[in-house]
C-alpha cells in the first residue's frame, strides 16, 4: 500500500498507543557484501526478537543494495524497512521505506529534491512510504550523515529547537519523527530532548545513534522513544542485541 497507510506505519502507531517499545536493527548495505556476516547479523536480530530490520545508510559504496535487501528479506520474518540515504537506495524486496525529510537542515535536496526523484520509483515498486521527519542531532563529533548531507546538527543541549522542529514536521503532515546522532556517534540523543519532542508531537518517535548499552536503551525508552535503532554497535558486538532487546521489551 502506498503513501504511508500500510502495515508498518500501523505497527508503529499501534505500539505507541499501547506503550509497547520496539527495537530496530539497522543494517549497512555495504556490510551485506559479506554474506556470512550478513546472515549471522540477521539471525541474531531475529533470535533477539528485534521488531524491525532497517537497511540503508548515508553513504553507499557498493552496487549490491538490492541484493542485500533481498537477502535480508529471505533470512527474516520481520518487516524490512528502507532507511535511504539517496534515491539509489530503493528496492522492491522491502516492505516499506522511511520517506525521510531532513527537517533539521536547510539542504533543499534532502527536504524535497530527492523525494521528487524517488517518488515515481516508490509508487512503481508498491512500497509502503512512511513520511518521516528526520532530525540530525549533535552526537559529539562529525559523522558521515552530517558530512554527506552538508547540514548542521541540532545542538545536543537545545531540546526546544528539536521540539519546535518536530512540531512543524507534524503540522506539515509527517507521520513519524526520527531523532538521530548518526552512525558511530560518541553519544546518543539526550533524554531531555526526547522528552521535549515527545511532549510536542503525537506521532511515533524513533531514536538512533550511539546506543551501546542496556542502561542507555532503558533511559531513552523512559524518556519517550517508541522505537530504538541500533546499528554500528551491534556490528561490533553481535551479542549486544540480546541485552538491548531485553531493555527495550522489558
Amino acid at each position: 500500500m502506498f503513501a504511508g497507510m500500510g502495515r508498518v506505519l500501523e505497527q508503529l502507531e499501534d505500539a505507541k498507543s499501547s506503550g509497547r517499545k520496539l527495537l530496530a536493527v539497522l543494517i549497512d548495505p555495504d556490510f551485506g557484501t559479506d554474506e556470512a556476516a550478513l546472515e549471522h547479523t540477521v539471525q541474531n536480530a531475529c533470535m533477539a526478537k528485534a521488531d524491525l530490520l532497517f537497511v540503508g545508510g548515508s553513504l553507499l559504496t557498493t552496487t549490491r543494495f538490492d541484493r542485500c535487501v533481498k537477502r535480508v528479506k529471505e533470512l527474516s520474518d520481520r518487516p524490512v524497512v528502507l532507511f535511504p540515504g539517496s534515491p539509489a537506495q530503493l528496492s522492491g524486496h522491502a516492505d516499506a521505506v522511511l520517506f525521510l525529510s531532513l527537517i533539521s537542515g536547510r539542504n533543499p535536496e534532502l527536504l524535497i529534491g530527492h523525494h521528487v526523484t524517488a517518488a515515481p520509483t516508490i509508487k512503481a515498486l508498491g512500497l509502503e512510504a512512511i513520511p518521516t521527519g528526520y532530525l540530525l542531532v549533535d552526537g559529539g563529533g562529525p559523522t558521515t550523515v552530517s558530512y554527506v548531507s552538508q547540514t548542521l546538527p541540532i545542538p545536543h543541549d537545545k531540546p526546544g529547537i528539536a521540539a519546535a522542529t518536530a512540531l512543524a514536521g507534524e503540522l506539515l503532515g509527517l507521520r513519524t519523527m526520527y531523532l538521530d546522532t548518526g552512525s558511530g556517534a560518541q553519544h546518543t540523543v539526550h533524554p531531555s530532548m526526547i522528552t521535549a519532542v515527545r511532549k510536542a508531537v503525537n506521532v511515533p518517535l524513533i531514536v538512533g545513534g550511539g546506543i551501546r548499552d542496556a542502561a542507555t536503551a532503558r533511559a531513552l525508552c523512559a524518556a519517550g522513544a517508541d522505537v530504538l535503532v541500533v546499528g554500528t554497535a551491534f556490528e561490533q558486538d553481535p551479542e549486544l542485541i540480546f541485552a538491548l532487546s531485553e531493555a527495550v521489551h522489558g
